[in-house]
């Protein structure tokens, strides 16, 4: 099995060397960057499976290093903050990152909370023309809105609906049981893993870019629902 390729970005020496060193301990090939510019460089040079990614750096900051990234790359992004505010948690994660940690941090809390995401499979897209076998799950349908669990893709009448990783997974999982409420801690489990831990309220972060990638009205939604007290489920009814 090829190793896991990690790419660490932080301008502070002392945290890149004790997270790369524990990353390296764990069996992963592990580059460093100290700014924004290097780390895309990088990022193209080494096709990164995991990204652990300061928010605070020079030149280009961790969020716009994020925004770009995510236009040639879906490696598994964690966000390295000292800013708790839930205004830049939000900001931060809608530019694509999967997760993240604010400082000060353990190092082995990061390679658990990396190993939690590296977890989650990351099934290979169809290739156009080719047939799908004898017993592919068939497309799941609500509506406009369909589902294919084998290509991982999401289609919203004839358009494809651009998901991150951890954004079709969540959709996934709740389009499994139809009409099914899920609660957040359950939906952890099944996208991130039973070893996650932090802050729920990160699923409602992602499944509010769903329903905005899918244009689904809060107030009426049509696809993603909330059940009051418990969590959400899809469906039309």
């Amino acid at each position: 099995m090829p190793r896991v390729r990690a790419l660490v970005v932080d301008d502070e020496p002392a945290l890149v060397r004790v997270v790369a060193a524990y990353l390296e301990r764990e069996g992963f090939d592990v580059t460093t960057a100290a700014e924004g510019h290097e780390a895309l460089r990088l990022a193209r040079e080494i096709t990164p499976d995991v990204v652990v990614l300061d928010w605070m750096m020079p030149g280009i900051d961790g969020i716009e290093v994020c925004r770009q990234l995510r236009t040639f790359s879906d490696a598994y992004v964690i966000m390295l903050t000292a800013r708790t505010e839930e205004i830049d948690t939000l900001v931060g994660l809608s530019v694509g990152a999967d997760d993240y940690m604010s400082k000060p941090f353990s190092a082995r809390v990061l390679v658990a909370r990396i190993r939690s995401m590296m977890r989650r499979p990351r099934t290979a897209p169809a290739v156009a023309g080719t047939a799908a076998p004898a017993d592919a799950e068939p497309l799941r349908r609500f509506g406009d809105l369909a589902i294919d669990p084998e290509a991982r893709e999401v289609w919203l009448g004839d358009k494809l609906v651009a998901l991150t990783p951890i954004e079709f997974d969540l959709l996934e999982v709740l389009s499994s049981r139809p009409g099914m409420a899920f609660s957040r801690a359950r939906l952890i489990e099944r996208v991130w893993g039973p070893s996650w831990f932090g802050d729920e309220r990160i699923v409602d972060i992602h499944l509010g870019h769903v329903r905005h990638k899918l244009g689904d009205d809060v107030a009426a939604p049509r696809y993603v629902r909330t059940v009051r007290g418990v969590g959400y489920r899809i469906g039309l009814g």
